[in-house]
């Protein structure tokens, strides 16, 4: 159950659709000033973060941030050891509803942040946008993609499209990164 939530998903990958290095790291060649500033207005407006164990932001309100991190290492629902703003949270054990209520959020914003099993997750549950930019002339061969279902070829977009998620104009902005906004039920480009 997804609750009054707009769920929003937000990643940069390479133009071979990946989100990390072959070692699992989001490298530098992925980080382009216009992505980040979009990015860290995002999250700021967003009333809650749900991310995987190994994905982090680095902006300075982060730890200020209500979160979910995904997690196996617990049963259901746990609060964060480390962070007193995040919870724990196992989706095989506990509902969407239940952490969001766990971290005392009734709605707004849920801004998804990777990695591919989040991604995944909640592609499942819905996206209402995810908003995708393409770092221009990255590749990170063998590296992580955005999506588990990107297998066999398929690009970030052709799994968005699968989900019935639909692109909206590109926007390219000063430093080459190429941002596409797609939505449920959205115009095709």
């Amino acid at each position: 159950m997804r609750g009054s939530f707009r769920i929003e998903g937000h990643a940069i990958t390479s133009v071979d659709g990946m989100i990390a290095d072959a070692a699992g790291a989001m490298p530098d060649s992925l980080k382009f000033p216009s992505d980040q500033k979009t990015y860290q207005q995002a999250l700021e407006q967003a009333a809650m973060i749900a991310n995987g164990r190994l994905s982090y932001e680095w902006q300075a309100n982060s730890p200020k941030r209500k979160r979910l991190v995904l997690t196996r290492s617990v049963g259901g629902l746990a609060p964060d050891p480390d962070n007193a703003n995040a919870w724990l949270w196992n989706p095989a054990g506990a509902s969407l509803e239940n952490a969001c209520a766990a971290l005392g959020v009734g709605g707004g914003t849920l801004a998804v942040i990777g990695g591919p099993f989040v991604f995944s997750l909640f592609l499942a549950i819905g996206y209402d946008a995810f908003h995708l930019s393409l770092a221009p002339g990255v590749r990170l061969p063998g590296g992580v993609p955005v999506f588990r279902e990107q297998g066999r070829g398929r690009a970030p977009g052709d799994v968005l499209a699968a989900a019935g998620l639909r692109p909206g104009p590109t926007r390219v902005m000063d430093d080459g990164v190429a941002m596409v906004e797609w939505t449920a039920g959205g115009e095709t480009a």
